[in-house]
């Protein structure tokens, strides 16, 4: 028996001051037993309502893919699904006129053929992207871009992909900006209600000298005001023009599909990035559109590493 103890005991015994002191003793070391191994910064802290909720923990559902402009602007079909399920890139944006050949020149049987060959593997035939846009004062050019992206869409629906990307590429001069922003709104519009039938979204790539602008952007898919109508985020150095979470969030709820430039750009904030695209519950395709390379297989498995990385998920 600890002599020491006792004569607390006896002391407290005599003297109710000293005995609430020891009760107080004895509750401080329980509360630090329970917490001795409890962070500083607990979950309840204001610290910790601070800091973000690690990717990992929230199990990040992004998918990996790539854009054939241009790291596979050579390949065809076979070469394409192959490299992608040999580097776990789990789908393509076929980018027109490339050497995959899927074009609306394409008959029913060889629609059917594509469609067969990239269901039967593990690449989804994520999208098709187009150069089609929207900005010039042409009423006839106008109409006819708006109607060959019609065909394309046919297209993407025949081969079972569920979207198409389109851009708007540059402000005219002598024409209001409002009304050129308007003009591609109303035309996305268009192809949003003829899409809808076929299943087919239009994304809308952030592109072009002005019509970059998130401000812009959102102004066109507004105006579009159609939920078969979205974006495709593109990594562009405009966005930190005013801060990137300001830029984010004027789209983050029209966001259908990420192109990314290679992720080693310190310049740009490839993380930021991801933590975003997580906390706004995308679940789309980050898609790699990079340059080609003597050894493709070997900078798809660093991409993917990489693009894991930045989610904590390695």
């Amino acid at each position: 028996m600890n002599p020491f103890h006792n004569s607390l005991q006896a002391n407290g015994a005599r003297n109710p001051s000293r005995r609430r002191f020891l009760t107080q003793i004895g509750t401080l070391c329980a509360v630090a037993n329970i917490t001795s191994d409890t962070p500083l910064h607990g979950a309840d802290s204001p610290a910790a309502s601070k800091t973000a909720t690690p990717l990992k923990a929230r199990q990040s559902q992004m998918k990996l893919g790539t854009v054939t402009y241009n790291l596979a602007k050579d390949w065809d079909i076979e070469t394409l699904i192959k490299n992608c399920e040999q580097t776990r890139f789990e789908g393509a944006e076929l980018r027109t006129t490339h050497a995959h050949g899927v074009e609306v020149s394409l008959s029913k049987g060889e629609r059917d053929v594509v469609k067969k060959r990239f269901a039967n593997s593990k690449v989804a035939l994520m999208g098709l992207g187009s150069a089609f846009d929207y900005h010039t004062p042409d009423a006839t050019k106008l109409r006819q871009d708006i109607d060959a992206t019609k065909e394309y869409m046919k297209l993407a629906h025949d081969l079972g992909a569920p979207g198409v990307k389109v851009r708007p590429n540059g402000l005219p001069k002598n024409v209001p900006v409002e009304k050129t922003l308007d003009q591609i709104g109303m035309a996305l519009r268009e192809l949003g209600m003829f899409g809808a039938d076929l299943g087919v979204q239009i994304r809308l790539e952030v592109h072009g000298e002005g019509t970059s602008r998130m401000a812009h952007v959102k102004r066109i898919v507004d105006t579009a005001d159609h939920k078969n109508v979205g974006v495709c985020w593109n990594s562009n150095q405009m966005d930190l023009d005013g801060g990137f979470d300001q830029n984010f969030d004027l789209v983050k709820s029209r966001i259908f599909t990420v192109h990314m430039r290679d992720l080693f750009l310190e310049e740009y904030p490839f993380r930021r990035l991801m933590t975003r695209l997580v906390d706004s519950g995308f679940r789309g395709f980050c898609l790699a559109e990079i340059p080609s390379s003597n050894d493709p297989i070997r900078v798809m498995h660093y991409y993917r590493a990489l693009w894991l990385s930045y989610q904590g998920l390695l």
